[in-house]
């Protein structure tokens, strides 16, 4: 005789199933019905309970077993391993790999000290000024000059702040520091997987490269508003944006569930193209009818496209479509800037992606920087 399982176990199975479980907002979620009659609606209210359109839950008035699903997947969801990004610190030589290391003085640069260390073991010193070697201003005002600006000051209002500091440059070495340090963790976040959910969503904004009138694409996901992938394009219902869906594709290493979009119907092209599939199990929906009254709509992308407009509004315009502004806004958005909506976190924390430190440039820089340059000189026991 074949036992009765309870709703605690289906819910469990039908939460560890994959594809079973469809995340349409914050407390809107849709569960596969198991005998494969189409989906139900699974809402949570204002007060934290849920409901579900199924008639377990509509006739007796209990948590249902896709209620349960979905409250086990959202606990499962949270407890994934975090990819924590430590700054790094010196703890073998460079040379022989010997843990026997001891402190050997200091070396006095023009901005500061940067403490050089003996190995025991081979007797070479060597000190390490990770990702910021040669550089005439210290770690701490490049940072600075970065977090100011991609906060939303302008190239020459912060260089006017490092002058309260003591750091004295022009608006074109900053500059020259956000292109060189955002091209280096560029790089290195890109070998980083998120853990995104499985509902994405993209729209565009227009902006202005040399003075003309370009687009911005740029694919988020819904529940850690992590910035996946962006491109520039000429034109707004015409443009080519599969290579935005395919970048997005190979970030996350994953397809969508689900997409939502609006009408334009480039966006439908390009969903067709690299995420739409013939197996029913596996196939996404594309939902493309935002609606004013509310019940579907873009606000998320809305809010991000506000960060990149106030953004704008300071530098006038790019100087070209592969600007590493773009690209520092990105890292800006995903890995340095706290949002209220995600509880003070930030969209890579939320991803599973943890940056320690209390100066997170800095860690992020360190760790892209992982062959430094060495200042050394042999020491004579």
């Amino acid at each position: 005789m074949q036992a009765v399982l309870s709703r605690e176990e289906k819910g469990r199975l039908i939460a560890e199933k994959p594809n079973q479980i469809q995340r349409m907002d914050e407390r809107f979620y849709k569960v596969a019905s198991q005998n494969g009659h189409g989906m139900y609606d699974v809402v949570q209210r204002e007060n934290g309970s849920w409901i579900c359109n199924c008639l377990d839950f509509h006739y007796r008035e209990v948590r249902c077993k896709h209620i349960i699903a979905v409250e086990l997947s959202l606990k499962l969801h949270e407890a994934v391993k975090e990819n924590v990004i430590q700054p790094v610190t010196v703890t073998t030589c460079l040379f022989c790999r010997s843990e026997n290391l001891k402190k050997f003085g200091l070396r006095h640069n023009k901005y500061g000290d940067i403490q050089r260390f003996l190995c025991a073991d081979c007797h070479r010193t060597f000190s390490v000024n990770l990702g910021f070697e040669r550089m005439k201003h210290s770690p701490q005002g490049i940072t600075t000059a970065m977090q100011l600006y991609f906060s939303g000051e302008s190239l020459r209002n912060v260089t006017r702040s490092l002058r309260l500091l003591g750091v004295q440059v022009s608006h074109q070495t900053v500059y020259k520091w956000i292109a060189k340090y955002t091209s280096l963790m560029e790089k290195y976040l890109d070998k980083i997987t998120p853990n995104v959910s499985d509902t994405w969503r993209a729209d565009e904004l227009f902006l202005k490269v040399k003075g003309n009138m370009k687009y911005l694409y740029a694919m988020m996901d819904d529940q850690t508003r992590f910035w996946i992938a962006q491109e520039v394009a000429d034109t707004k219902y015409s443009a080519d944006i599969r290579p935005l869906f395919k970048q997005a594709k190979q970030v996350a290493h994953k397809n969508p569930r689900t997409l939502i979009t609006d009408g334009a119907p480039n966006f439908h092209e390009a969903f067709q193209d690299e995420y739409w599939t013939q197996k029913l199990a596996n196939r996404p929906e594309h939902i493309r009818d935002i609606r004013f009254d509310g019940t579907v709509h873009n606000n998320k992308m809305e809010r991000m496209n506000g960060e990149i407009r106030d953004r704008e509004r300071v530098m006038r315009t790019l100087e070209r479509g592969d600007s590493p502004i773009l690209s520092g806004i990105q890292i800006f958005h995903n890995y340095i800037r706290p949002h209220m909506a995600l509880k003070g976190r930030t969209p890579a924390e939320v991803a599973g992606i943890k940056v320690e430190g209390d100066n997170k440039w800095i860690t992020l820089i360190q760790n892209a920087s992982r062959q430094p340059k060495v200042y050394k000189r042999n020491h004579q026991p």
